[in-house]
């Protein structure tokens, strides 16, 4: 994990990469939960047998699982010291360019797009999130996410 001790170490990144995150492994287990908690129960997602049959040949994750695992690659790539407070302040961009089949091991790369400063001496962060899937040359999902921090 890459440590940076003040938000202000970020200005000069910008366009540069500023983390990368460890990998998880995405399995059927995950997704069922995803499903419950979302209501989302699609068979290519939660009916490994059917899913074998169908275009993917395995059971897939939820693209919103994958967006929603942010956070834990976050958590993994940077971390930003003198900061008391982190709220997530929306997306940009949202794609998911490739399908995540059960078993995949998914990490994030992020990329810092934009350093603006924000009332209460906050900082607004753009990152864009690129998480790769191990063995894959297509991205399974790219986001730009805005986050505000407050030392």
């Amino acid at each position: 994990m890459r440590v940076f001790e003040t938000l202000e170490e970020l200005r000069p990144l910008v366009g540069q990469t500023i983390g990368i995150s460890d990998w998880i492994t995405i399995d059927q287990e995950r997704i069922n939960l995803f499903a419950e908690a979302t209501g989302d129960h699609q068979w290519i997602h939660v009916d490994p047998e059917r899913a074998r049959a169908g275009p993917f040949g395995a059971p897939i994750a939820h693209g919103f699982l994958t967006l929603s695992l942010l956070p834990l690659f976050f958590a993994t790539g940077f971390e930003v010291r003198q900061v008391r407070m982190g709220v997530n302040y929306g997306l940009n961009k949202v794609r998911f360019p490739a399908p995540v089949p059960v078993g995949s091991r998914l990490r994030a790369h992020f990329r810092l797009l934009a350093f603006e400063p924000v009332d209460h001496g906050g900082v607004q962060l753009t990152v864009e999130a690129t998480v790769e899937r191990e063995g894959s040359a297509k991205p399974v999902c790219v986001a730009e996410s805005i986050s505000r921090r407050y030392p």
